[in-house]
């Protein structure tokens, strides 16, 4: 399949920074040092280059007063949903204020951003985001109806209704909305508040407001040089017809083919999302109620509009193809595909915790993960979200957990110490999860990187992760890749060095490495690395005392060019051999 209208990844705003003092000019060097997408806005006066940012650029942070801000840009102002982001920062870089665009225009988020380089603090006064609560509108899906009003009722703790077509992969929601399996998008509104989650056109409401998922796929086939109108007049009458809202279309697709029709093209821009296209072949395969050997003496496949809508996914028809003069469009719903986010909460620091990490623990509705790493990020989780901790020993039944609470269509993060996929919780998941769910891997510092940095630089040439533990894998495996490291001259990172019942392995390992490397090769041993009780030792092959190392620790043996400088271990980047 490709996508060759759609953008893999949403390009960064363009900053606009505007400061007219020396200090002022100082902090937003520091931005515009550090963000590529960042330039210094220049004018005449700070107020003309306010009004310049403002019309050029998608964001702005200010190094000016709130007020004579507010004073500026009060005349320009229009709708929060396209306004740019406005942060202010003061003359001492104490505060990052999100002044305009909030949750929605990314102010809030950008005033994080500003903080952290600035070493300032983020003042937010948006009440779903200083409450923990996700506002209706930063879910990435179109919302209707009476949205400010539900969204005061969620903060207020009033009883809201949510109710759903089927489970979707929300964030958390606070313990006052209710999921009512019972009812359904169409019954009355004598129920109160009520959050619907639905691609069905319903009943609105003062107490209503409707999440539109991305459920819904449009087929589409025409004749060369169809009018862009045409096909547009088209889709929207068959989504009309079979009450289906236009704001839930997830992509146009179509055979590969047409994916330079201009029509069709121009309809997915109009529209907002991006065309799929797919081979004949693949369409061909496809098991549609109306095949056409026209259609297939043509394109090669007995159906594009039908096929297209249903490719790709665990699909039901809902509009059977329906033409025009020169276009055809059919339309199916797709199942909602769950997702789990495999998280690597680095080696325990809270500043050594990635933000893409923290948004993946604020998105999820579910966190599944060893009790003491849950209890590490409890506050970074939504009020409501769902914890499913348990102890030591119970990697297998976590895994499974996890992929089964995505499976279900919810929105789930698996959380490790580390990175996720070294020696933790990715590789067990990954072996239970199929296709119907999305998968997304976070990366995590590993205990190895920070206890690397702690000790100097013994990673500067080629290394190798081991772990001595053979509850899963036996004592002999490990051996021989331990000695194939020591042949080959690698660096050496020990995971799971020692422990109580295992208090020989590490003794073993460290004889192996000796046969091929000098007595006073450094060894580092790094316990607790960034966490309270951190302890840094460094020793040599012939020096180290097993009984310094526990399963806290980190073993770091050098290759034969490690060599320890200011007391520091460090591995050349180029090799020379010892002399």
């Amino acid at each position: 399949m490709t996508h060759p209208h759609a953008t893999a990844h949403t390009a960064p705003p363009r900053v606009g920074l505007v400061a007219v003092t020396a200090a002022g000019r100082r902090h937003a060097d520091v931005l515009a040092a550090a963000w590529p997408h960042a330039r210094h806005v220049e004018a005449d006066s700070a107020a003309e280059a306010l009004r310049t940012a403002w019309a050029e650029c998608t964001a702005v942070v200010a190094f000016l007063a709130t007020g004579a801000t507010v004073r500026i840009l009060a005349p320009l102002l229009g709708d929060k949903r396209t306004d740019p982001a406005v942060v202010v920062v003061d003359e001492a870089a104490r505060h990052a204020v999100a002044l305009l665009g909030g949750h929605a225009g990314g102010a809030n988020a950008l005033a994080a951003d500003v903080a952290a380089l600035l070493d300032a603090a983020p003042v937010v006064t948006t009440a779903t985001d200083a409450a923990g609560v996700p506002g209706l509108d930063t879910l990435g899906w179109p919302v209707e109806g009476a949205v400010a009003a539900v969204s005061r009722a969620i903060l207020d703790g009033e009883p809201v209704h949510l109710v759903a077509d089927a489970t979707w992969p929300l964030p958390a929601l606070p313990p006052n909305v209710h999921v009512d399996a019972a009812a359904d998008t169409d019954s009355d509104t004598d129920a109160g508040w009520r959050l619907l989650v639905t691609d069905r056109i319903v009943p609105l409401d003062d107490r209503t407001a409707v999440l539109r998922p991305p459920s819904l796929v449009a087929g589409v086939g025409s004749s060369r040089g169809v009018p862009a109108a045409e096909v547009r007049a088209l889709l929207h009458r068959a989504l009309a017809g079979a009450g289906l809202s236009p704001a839930s279309l997830r992509c146009l697709a179509s055979v590969d083919l047409k994916a330079d029709e201009v029509g069709i093209r121009d309809t997915a821009r109009a529209l907002g999302v991006p065309l799929e296209t797919w081979t004949a072949a693949q369409l061909a395969a496809v098991d549609v109620p109306h095949p056409s050997e026209v259609v297939r003496a043509a394109v090669g496949t007995p159906s594009v509009a039908e096929a297209a809508a249903l490719r790709g996914g665990d699909a039901e028809l809902l509009v059977p193809k329906t033409a025009s003069a020169m276009a055809t469009v059919a339309v199916a719903r797709h199942t909602p595909r769950g997702r789990l986010a495999v998280v690597g909460l680095g080696p325990g620091a809270p500043d050594l915790r990635t933000p893409r990490a923290v948004a993946e623990l604020r998105r999820a509705g579910v966190v599944v993960g060893l009790d003491q790493y849950v209890d590490q990020v409890r506050d970074l989780l939504r009020p409501g979200t769902r914890v499913l901790a348990s102890g030591l020993g119970a990697e297998e039944e976590r895994a499974r957990a996890a992929v089964a609470e995505a499976t279900a269509g919810h929105a789930v993060a698996l959380v490790g110490s580390g990175d996720a996929g070294v020696y933790a919780m990715a590789s067990p998941a990954l072996d239970h999860a199929d296709d119907r769910i999305d998968v997304v891997g976070v990366p995590g510092v590993t205990a190895a990187l920070a206890a690397a940095a702690l000790l100097g630089a013994p990673l500067g040439h080629d290394h190798a992760y081991l772990s001595l533990s053979d509850l899963h894998t036996p004592w002999e495996v490990i051996a021989r890749r331990v000695t194939a490291a020591a042949e080959g001259d690698f660096v050496a990172l020990l995971y799971n060095p020692r422990s109580r019942a295992r208090d020989w392995q590490l003794g073993a390992a460290l004889a192996a490495l000796a046969a091929h490397r000098p007595p006073d090769t450094p060894v580092g041993v790094v316990r607790n690395a960034s966490r309270d009780g951190e302890r840094v030792h460094l020793a040599t092959l012939a020096t180290l005392d097993p009984a310094l190392v526990d399963m806290y620790s980190v073993v770091l043996v050098g290759s034969s060019q490690t060599r320890v400088v200011a007391g520091r271990m460090v591995t050349p980047r180029g090799y020379r051999w010892r002399r």
